[in-house]
């Protein structure tokens, strides 16, 4: 019997079909851990008898590939995949397969409900009042306003739906699709895209490249505006991020993706009028049971030998 193991926690929490599908098909699908990711030395010592690993936000590196001489395919429990080394995969012969499009409403909807919270201070309020205040928070309403979006792949059109239904215009900036691509929102450059009341990203980090948006970007943007980041943490420098919401520059933020995870230090943790949430973009029931599933038809399609459908490698 082919074994698989997995590494993430979340795999199949809200749906048993991703374990039914392996099951069916003979694969003995194996969790070592419920309560958090699979420890570094304790994937090194059971990944050696896998033919194929499901992962989440490990690092799957040389060292994992080495140590892994049945290894078939590696799936990522998600749709981003730059936490594996593709390199190395290919020089172990290892597809590496993915779910791409799974979580892009979940992380949409949780990325416009921090917009919604940093505006009008609803978690702000939320704590005043169970702390024994009554304050009466005043923020801003959204119609009217300018929404610049940086990557309008299928979260990003998502995110640009919701705002026009809120009444806002809505720009993007995407250098990857023609200017045919974007719709009913404007195709825009970099600078006006970030010249917006709001900025909203999403798209990937570039690998071994500084923040997108470092002080002096951070700095050239409209004062008063609203930053959110539920893409990458290594999109935005937060040290300039803190110290521009400090001194009242940004009159917010919403971050659910943040440079080191859990934040510990980060000095967005202490920065006013800032909503942080735990990298939960893409934490609805509904895009858990999608992603499982896509995950383990990708690892079924290339155990038996057929194209998956959505690989990296």
């Amino acid at each position: 019997m082919s074994l698989t193991l997995i590494t993430t926690p979340t795999f199949g929490r809200f749906s048993t079909e991703p374990w039914e599908l392996l099951r069916n098909a003979g694969v003995d699908a194996q969790r070592p851990r419920e309560d958090g990711p699979l420890p570094r030395a304790e994937l090194l010592a059971r990944v050696g008898e896998a033919e194929a690993l499901i992962v989440g936000l490990d690092p799957i590196d040389r060292e994992v590939f080495e140590a892994a001489p049945k290894l078939k395919v590696v799936a990522k429990h998600g749709v981003g995949y730059d936490n594996i080394d593709l390199d190395a995969a290919r020089d172990h012969g290892v597809r590496v397969v993915y779910a791409p499009g799974s979580n892009s409403r979940a992380v949409a909807e949780l990325t416009f409900g921090l917009l919604l919270d940093v505006a009008r201070g609803i978690s702000a309020n939320d704590r005043a009042v169970r702390a024994g205040g009554w304050p009466k928070t005043f923020g801003v309403e959204l119609a009217g306003r300018s929404l610049g979006i940086l990557g309008f792949g299928r979260i990003g059109r998502l995110m640009a739906g919701y705002a026009e239904a809120f009444g806002m215009n809505v720009v993007a900036h995407d250098p990857f699709l023609a200017a045919d691509a974007f719709g009913s929102v404007a195709s825009a450059d970099l600078a006006t895209t970030l010249d917006c009341d709001v900025v909203s990203l999403h798209l990937p980090a570039a690998p071994g490249a500084g923040p997108l948006l470092d002080r002096e970007r951070l700095s050239a943007m409209r004062p008063g505006s609203i930053l959110l980041n539920a893409a990458r943490g290594g999109l935005v420098d937060e040290q300039a991020l803190a110290d521009l919401l400090h001194s009242g520059h940004f009159a917010g933020a919403g971050f659910d993706a943040f440079a080191l995870e859990p934040i510990g230090d980060s000095p967005l943790a202490s920065a006013p009028n800032v909503v942080l949430t735990a990298h939960i973009g893409a934490c609805s029931r509904e895009a858990n049971a999608a992603m499982g599933i896509a995950v383990a038809e990708g690892v079924l399609s290339v155990l038996g030998g057929t194209e998956p459908r959505h690989s990296a490698v």
